[in-house]
């Protein structure tokens, strides 16, 4: 078990360099196997989720290379149609691999996946588009077993849900089928535009990317191709939520505006002004943070939802910014049901708030935290924690550091260059 020791208190700020996207070459990497040829991945952070996806795809037959931020991969035969039930258990993206080994082989086999512990996440979206694309679901609850008799083929499909892995898996199965498919209620995140991006770059023609609306059509082979991934919007809103709530200037590099106009809007609700430029974006020092009330003098309230709304993965950090402003702030947290439940950390280092239910707390500050230790239980949790730690007196403790690991790379680097007192142990 690895842990971080932090000396809270300590952080000058300074200037961070966002990673690649996790979200968008964990998909990526289930995509290569659509072909036989090289596929060069840039920008690929390497942290646990992605070496743990790699472990799977050399399973399966894939050949790849990794070394400073560049991922090489092929798979020129398809040694098994099978994901082993250890490897789907290390994280939820494991079940992503059942479209590209359908269109490439008829069949996959997988077991339940893996992940964070932040609720129920349905996965009614990926047997549905894969079922109804023409994929049997053979009825087994301890296993996925889909088998195609000749191809899968293109047609309309409505999500019930606008699901971000769902909406990937059917991209990549409609991508190979024969015909079009039109997706309705697709999820449009950044990382889902940058894997249809990707896959157009393989010969895939995919139209509507961004939108609720996706249209497939479907190509009988894909060729290889030289990608660079997109930036991590979460991981740049969570550097950016520690300087909201130490009060430092941070200056993050390697971003897309368009990917923070929603962050923006809910940073200037908690009076943070955040200035987006083409490739950077800068929180300036000395701001004094003030809950701005809704019209009328109402309490404000944050809730997260589907692309272009507030990411969920950006609940945990700014509910910790919230414990460093003036004023009362509600978040409601519609998307899972039990992400909420980390506010009690953060009630046990001296916050002032309130869990209402599963899905809802309100917070009032400001107020001074104090370390103590405590276990993340998921990836945004766990940087939460990180964030609130930096931010209180004395010394915390943050075991299952891996667990953050999973989704932020060389943090203790990063946030050493920038003034953190933070050391990295092992148990």
């Amino acid at each position: 078990m690895e842990s971080l020791i932090i000396q809270g208190k300590h952080i000058t700020g300074g200037t961070i360099h966002v990673s690649g996207n996790k979200n968008a070459v964990l998909p990526m990497i289930a995509a290569t196997l659509l072909t036989g040829e090289s596929v060069t991945l840039r920008n690929v952070p390497d942290i646990l989720d992605v070496r743990t996806m790699l472990d799977i795809a050399k399973t399966l037959g894939a050949e790849y290379t990794f070394a400073d931020h560049v991922l090489t991969i092929r798979t020129p035969e398809i040694l098994t149609s099978t994901v082993g039930k250890a490897e789907c258990a290390k994280n939820r993206t494991s079940i992503l691999f059942a479209a590209a080994l359908v269109a490439r082989t008829g069949e996959a086999i997988l077991y339940p996946p893996g992940g964070d512990v932040i609720g129920r996440r349905r996965l009614d979206g990926h047997f549905y588009g894969l079922t109804k694309l023409g994929a049997e679901m053979i009825e087994d609850p301890e296993v996925y077993h889909f088998k195609v008799k000749k191809h899968l083929h293109g047609r309309e499909l409505f999500l019930d849900e606008c699901s971000v892995t769902a909406t990937e898996q059917i991209l990549i199965a409609a991508a190979a089928a024969e015909g079009t498919t039109t997706l309705y209620n697709a999820a449009g995140e950044p990382h889902v535009c940058d894997l249809a991006n990707m896959l157009n770059a393989m010969g895939a023609e995919i139209t509507g990317i961004g939108s609720n609306t996706l249209v497939i059509v479907g190509k009988s082979s894909f060729h290889g191709v030289d990608y660079t991934v997109v930036s991590d919007h979460i991981e740049a809103g969570s550097f950016l939520a520690l300087g909201a709530a130490t009060g430092v200037g941070i200056t993050v590099t390697g971003t897309m505006p368009r990917h923070y106009w929603m962050m923006r809007r809910v940073f200037e609700r908690m009076g943070i002004k955040i200035v987006l430029k083409a490739h950077q974006i800068e929180l300036p020092a000395g701001q004094t943070p003030e809950i701005v009330c809704d019209y009328g003098g109402h309490i404000p309230q944050i809730s997260d939802g589907p692309w272009p709304q507030f990411p969920s993965d950006m609940m945990s950090c700014t509910i910790v910014a919230a414990t460093q402003c003036q004023g009362t702030m509600m978040f409601f947290e519609k998307m899972f049901e039990s992400r909420i439940y980390f506010a009690d950390r953060l009630i046990s280092m001296g916050a002032n708030a309130i869990v209402c239910d599963p899905h809802r707390v309100v917070v009032r500050g400001p107020v001074a935290l104090h370390g103590v230790e405590m276990t993340s239980p998921d990836i945004r949790a766990g940087m939460a924690m990180v964030i609130a730690a930096i931010c209180a007196s004395g010394q915390s403790k943050i075991n299952h550091a891996e667990i953050i690991y999973r989704g932020y790379e060389n943090l203790v680097d990063k946030l050493t260059a920038i003034g953190v007192d933070i050391q990295a142990t092992r148990d």
